[in-house]
This record gives C-alpha cells, structure tokens and sequence, in this order.
C-alpha cells in the first residue's frame, strides 16, 4: 500500500502481523511552514539494539540529501534515547533497549515522542513510537500464602477477600482469570475496581465443621491471557475455629475521599466505622489493610482501633489519581467485613513549566527581514487543567515575537527590521506561565547577536575642513589629520582615504600634497610658495571595506599663510653698474621742494608688505628729508650756495614683517642751476672699482655677444623692413587719410628744471596692492642726468618718457 504525501492531505499505513511481525502507524499531516509532519511507529517492546523502527525517509518523503545536508537529528527531552536516526540510510533503529513497564508502567497505551530537525531551512518532524506489549511478566501476589482463621458457625454465603496478584504487563498479557482450588467448600468471585483493579473473594459455599476437619489447604492460581500462558499462585491456609454468632458490619459498603497531592505526612484522609453484635471479646473491632497494592502500601495507613486512614508517603496526581482500598474489620471471633475506599487525588499547582530549545541560531544578519525564525521553542507542564495550561511571553520592548505554531511548540521571529549600529546584541527573556493559583513561572533567557551589513557610509567629522599651511614648509611637513568613522563593524568599519585627482595652476594635485589611505594623514609633498598658491582646495574619498563598499567626501581647503620671505625690491630710482644717475635741485628750490620719488614694492601680501622709507646716510641731513610712507624726497629748508653740489643719499625701505626685511637704494643729487656746474663737478667723479685678473676675459667674451646681438639685430631691421614696404604697396591705392598718431601728453621737453609740477603715476601692483593705498609711477617728462666715468666729460641729457619697469633692476643694498 503506498502513499503519497502533499499539503493539506492525509495519509495513514498499517502494518499487521504477529509473532515476530509488528504492526506500523505511519499518519502524517501538514500543519504550517514550521511543523512538517508526524508520524507514529508501533514497535514490540525489548527489541534488539539495532532494530529496524521504520524508514524515516521513505515515510516522510526526504531525500537522504536533504537528511545529511540538513543535519538531520533526534531532540528528545528525555534523560534516554531510546532510538538513533541513520542518516546515511534514512532509518530509525532502536538505541537502547525499552521496558514498557519501565518506561509506563500501567498506562496503556504506552508510547513516548521526539522531534526530528533539520536546518537550513528549519524543519520539524514529530515522531510518536508507540510500545506494544509482549508477555514478558508472569503474575505474582504480594505473599506466597495466606492464614485464615474461619469460626465453624459461618453460614454459607460468607465473604472472604483474598489479594489480588500483579502483572506489569497491560491488555491481553495482563491477569485474566482467578482459579480457586479445590471448591470442596469455596468458590471465587471476580469483580473489576474503578481503578481496573480485581476484587476477589471466596465465598462459603458449604458450611465447615471444625471437627471434621481443623484446616483446609487452598490453591488459589492467577493467569494472563498472553502467549504462552503465564500464571502465579498463592496458598491458602484456613483454620476452623469456634463459632462467633455476629461479624462485624461496615457502616458504608463504600467510602469516598479527596485529598490533595503533596499533603504532608499525617493528613486525615478519612475515617471508616463498623459495628459488632457481640458483646465482650468478640464485639471488639480491628481495621486493617491486608491486601493493599504495591502503589497505595506506602502512601496510606488505617488505626487498628478507631479506623482513620492517614497519608503516610508522598502523593503525586501526575503518578496516580485515583487509589482504592479494601479496608477489612475484624472481630476477635475471626468474623469480618470489608468496604472499599476510593481515594480521588486532587491536583495541586506543583510543577513549573519547562522550556526547551528545539532550535536556535545564536546569530542573525541585519537585514533579515521581519517574520525570520530565532528559535523553535517546546514547553510543557505536567500539573492538569488550568494548572497545566501555559502562556509563552517574551519582552515587549524588542523587535521579535512570540508565534504559535504546534501544541507546547511556539516559534521566536524577528517582528521589526534589526539595526546593529543601535542594538548589536539582544539578551531575551522567554518567561512560561501556568494558569494554576499561584501560577508559577519559568524563565530562560537566550543571546541573539545580530550581524552585520555593511548598511552605513564613512562619515567625516566636517563635510569641509579649512587649514593653514605655512609657506616654505619642508617637503613631508604633516598638515593634519581626516577622521571619518563607520557605524558598521569588523571589514565593514574599515576605513580608507583616497584624493580625488586634479590639477591645481598646471600642477597634478599629487605633487602637491599626499594622503596617507590608512590614518588619513595628509602631508605636503613640496614646499608651498604663497607668492605661487595661495589655497589649495581638493576633495578627500573616505571608502569601507565593505561589499559593496560606500563612500563619502570632504572638502579640504589648504590655506598657504605668508611669512617674511620676500625683502623690498626698489623699482625706482634705477641703478645700473656702469653710469652714475643724479637728481637735479635749483639752487632757488624752496622749503618742501620735491627731488624725487623712491618707488618700492614687495611680493610679500599683509602687513609683510607695508613699507616704510627713512633716510639712512645723507651727505647734509639737514637739507633732505624722505617719506616714511610714500617714500618722497623733498628739501627740508631753502638751497643756499654753501650747500655742496654734488650730496650722496642712502635710503633704507623697510617692511612690516616678523622679522623685517629691507632694502637700500643709492639717491645721487645735483644741486646747481645750470648743467655745466653740474658737468664741472661731476666729470671730478671717480668710482671706486675694483678690476679682477679676468676683466680681459670677460671685455672679449661680452665683445663677441654684443656682436653677435648686433648682427641678429640686424637681420630682423632688415626683414622687419622688407616685410612693411611689401605692406605698404598693397595699401598703396587705399584712398583712406593717414593720421599720425601720438602717445598721450606727447610733447618735447624745454624747460630747464629736474621735474615738472604735474605728474603722472602708473600703478605697479602686487596681487595685493589693491588694499594699499599707495600709487607708484614716472614723472610724464624729466631731465635726468647720466654721468659716464669713462667718457671724456660730456654729460647726457635724456629725455624719459617710459615706464620704469621697462627699464633693467638697478643694483640694490638688500638686508
């Protein structure tokens, strides 16, 4: 017979047989995504370790693949195993040997359960092996014989009980019948107790007659219904004694009690009564419990004299509900009666609930979505009704939730996204209730870590950062420290620095700076010039390890800071090497009268290049004065004729750095009204030099440069000239007008003074001259004598109408 087994569907098998056969309940029903199925075996009890159960496999519709990749495995909550899973093979074989009556004693049917689990997914099996029992056990009564004393009177139809012999084995292997012999004079009766006991009684069938005969020998023989048969018996040893006209007569033929389990030792269960006819040493009445079992002997005792029964042991309702005794009360006569006493055992709320993890994964990803299974939770309480009825709760303020899946069975999910970052670990407390007063609880805390994703990007302390970097920095210096932090954890918290590539004035920004990708240190690479850059801006990837792997940017602005590094350069008066430069004053100059200018810049920016001008040397100190901000030279009183002609000024320019630096420039002025006294005084002039062995040298090597200029010169005119005149005959025909075109402010110079009184200023500027309010410039039109040492006393007038930075950086004092 072959089953298939699909959702929602049925399916039961039976095998049958005897002997050596066995019979097979396989039933098997789909209850959810998390319960499987079930099936149940019938197994013959003492088996042989090793014994085939039933083919898991087959039965449940696994593939053996699926078993070992599954890790397929038996969870039972029981200290023994009784059965072992093959997973190579797929079957169930027996583990150790099983005693029903062990493992159940009078409970029929007897049958234990465990759980099959596999993982990955998680899937759970429940299997229920029933034990069939074989006749294993012979019947045994209590004693090997019992004494009687029987008064000759008793009529006939007097009742005697007899003990009831014991089979662990249950059904068919159980007692089925009393044989009594011989019934020269008794007979038996059987009747069936509530509690499935056997009451057996020998009735007086034929009145005794004591001096017929003193004693009687009875055999009375107990068998079972199991094949073969088995049988215990007893002896029966009755003497006659003298007649005793009234037996004692019990109250109640039946007494019923309650008492709870686990009452202590000495409670009062109840108290049975008889009453005797007779008078004197026959009335007297004793109660005894002459045939109790093995299971009510040690829990219940009865007073000989006033017939109140008390708990002697420890009473269990999960053991035993219902106990029944046969309580006789005896005359001194040997006359006696019996009544039964049903004992119900009430249940008390004694026992916690147990849990127990059927499966559990101590670790979930992030990124599990809600409803993803933690854990297969079985509990149990063995108390009944609402004493064993439980509730399974866990914490409300975290993201998992407790789900009912099978009967004692319960599921532990996730019910919320989980956040590592805020929560890496969950410690969960499953707390079991019982409905019984005082409920009494259980408690089993488990850890759940959750893993991580790689679910949050480097972050930057700053989205920018803005330095200051000195100029002329050494090459390596360590401008400072990026930090970005990642929320995540292990390779996904590991962060790395990257630049982002660009080019800053025509330079790749990596021969400017580097950045160290593991500490985020950035360095510079080369020494900064605030003259060249003045900032430099460029972007920071911080990047995890994770995969894939996020980012984020920073901005970084690396401000270079100038210093002092630049002295003053004079770019005004102009001082050449080889010819003398002076100012000319009128003798009729006034007080305040301007000589000239001292024009000076500096690269440096700030108050590095705030210049200040003083007068260092002066050949008359008393008649010249300079500028301390605009650099001015102008007389301090009126030109006498005593004044020398020929005064020598040293101006020292200044500026505002820490430290300063300074520049000095060389101021020759000429006091005379006319160019001859000049030329008289001048031509005096010697120039103090000093001519090295080499100056032969170097007249030749500058003879064959300046040649070589004049020869390319010459080519260019040449070129230069051929090339207009082939213009201007294609522009011959052009009936346009030919203007001639002036500079500005063009004119011939005729007057006789040094300087004019109006002057032009063309500004030269640094980067940051546009916060200075000073202007530098030329005069528009100037007499400017040049004095030639080596020429023979003619003096040169030149009329200078350019720009003074066309002309070549005179020779400077720099400090």
């Amino acid at each position: 017979m072959s089953c298939g087994i699909q959702s929602s569907s049925q399916c039961v098998k039976w095998r049958f047989g005897c002997k050596h056969y066995w019979k097979l309940l396989l039933f098997f029903f789909c209850l959810n995504d998390l319960v499987s199925g079930h099936i149940r075996y019938s197994i013959p009890e003492e088996m042989k370790k090793g014994s085939l159960i039933g083919n898991v496999a087959q039965d449940l519709a696994l593939d053996l693949k699926r078993l070992r990749s599954g890790r397929a495995r038996i969870v039972t909550g029981e200290s023994i195993q009784y059965t072992e899973l093959k997973t190579d093979k797929g079957i169930l074989v027996v583990n150790e040997r099983i005693d029903r009556e062990q493992l159940c004693g009078d409970t029929t049917p007897c049958s234990f359960n465990f759980e099959i689990i596999l993982e990955n997914p998680i899937q759970l099996y429940r299997v229920t092996v029933e034990v069939i029992d074989v006749n294993d056990n012979s019947p045994s009564f209590p004693r090997d014989e019992i004494s009687l004393s029987i008064v000759e009177s008793v009529v006939p139809g007097t009742r005697f009980s007899l003990i009831s012999a014991d089979d662990p084995d249950v059904g068919t292997n159980d007692i089925q019948k009393y044989i009594l012999k011989p019934l020269d004079h008794f007979k038996l009766e059987v009747q069936s107790q509530p509690d499935g006991g056997k009451s057996i009684e020998m009735v007086l069938q034929n009145p005794l007659d004591r001096e017929k005969e003193e004693t009687h020998t009875l055999v009375l023989i107990a068998s079972d219904g199991g094949e073969p048969h088995r049988s215990g018996t007893v002896r029966i040893y009755i003497t006659v004694l003298d007649a005793n006209d009234n037996a004692p007569v019990c109250n109640q033929p039946v007494y019923k009690a309650e008492v709870k389990e686990n009452s202590p030792v000495g409670t009062v269960v109840t108290a049975v009564s008889a009453d005797d006819a007779d008078k004197g040493h026959y009335g007297e009445v004793t109660f005894s419990i002459p045939f109790a079992t093995k299971k009510s002997k040690p829990l219940f005792e009865v007073n000989d004299k006033t017939g109140v029964i008390k708990v002697t042991g420890k009473l269990d309702f999960e053991m035993a509900k219902t106990y029944q005794l046969n309580i006789k009360a005896s005359d001194q006569g040997g006359l006696s009666d019996t009544c039964k006493l049903i004992i119900q055992i009430t249940d008390e709320n004694d026992n916690f609930p147990t849990i127990q993890l059927m499966s559990f994964a101590n670790s979930i990803s992030e990124d599990s979505p809600p409803g993803t299974t933690i854990a297969v939770i079985n509990v149990d309480d063995v108390d009944s009704h609402g004493n064993g009825v439980v509730k399974c709760s866990i914490d409300s303020d975290i993201p998992f939730k407790i789900e009912t899946s099978l009967t004692g069975y319960y599921t532990l999910v996730t019910d919320n996204f989980l956040d590592r970052e805020s929560i890496p670990e969950y410690n969960i407390t499953i707390t079991v209730s019982d409905q019984g007063s005082p409920p009494l609880t259980s408690r089993k805390q488990i850890n759940v870590k959750v893993s991580d994703v790689n679910d949050n990007p480097p972050e930057f302390d700053q989205s920018e950062y803005s330095k200051t970097v000195p100029e002329n920095n050494s090459p390596g210096f360590s401008v400072f420290t990026l930090s970005a932090r990642d929320a995540d954890w292990g390779q996904n918290a590991r962060v790395s620095y990257f630049l982002e590539e660009k080019e800053i004035n025509g330079a790749a920004l990596s021969s400017l700076v580097s950045l160290n990708s593991e500490s985020g240190v950035i360095h510079a690479v080369r020494s900064f010039d605030f003259e060249q850059v003045k900032w430099i801006e460029f972007n920071v990837t911080a990047r995890d390890a994770g995969s894939p792997p996020l980012s984020s940017v920073a901005i970084v602005r690396l401000i270079v800071q100038d210093v002092n590094d630049n002295p003053p350069q004079v770019l005004y008066p102009v001082q050449t090497g080889g010819s003398l430069v002076a100012e000319m004053v009128p003798r009729s100059a006034d007080v305040g009268y301007l000589v000239t200018k001292v024009v000076a810049v500096d690269v440096d920016s700030g108050q590095n290049a705030w210049l200040s001008y003083k007068l260092q040397k002066a050949t008359d100190r008393a008649l010249f004065e300079v500028g301390l901000q605009n650099g001015e030279i102008r007389t301090i009183r009126g030109v006498t004729d005593k004044d020398a002609v020929k005064q020598r000024l040293a101006v020292i320019v200044e500026d505002n750095g820490q430290p300063s630096r300074s520049a000095t420039v060389i101021v020759n002025v000429a006091v005379a009204d006319s160019f001859p006294e000049v030329l008289s005084e001048f031509t005096d002039y010697t120039q103090d030099k000093e001519y090295n062995d080499n100056l032969t040298f170097y007249l030749v090597l500058a003879l064959a440069v300046v040649s070589f200029l004049f020869i390319t010169c010459l080519v260019v005119i040449i070129s230069v000239k051929i090339y207009r005149w082939r213009q201007s005959r294609i522009l011959c025909h052009s009936n346009l007008p030919v203007i001639p075109y002036y500079p500005p402010r063009y004119s011939d110079t005729l007057g006789t003074g040094t300087l004019q009184h109006v002057y032009n200023y063309e500004v030269c500027r640094t980067n940051d001259s546009r916060k200075s309010d000073c202007k530098f410039g030329t005069v528009g039109s100037q007499n400017v004598l040049i004095m030639d040492p080596s020429s023979t006393g003619t003096m040169q007038r030149i009329q200078s109408g350019k720009n003074i930075l066309d002309e070549p950086d005179s020779p400077l004092e720099v400090s």
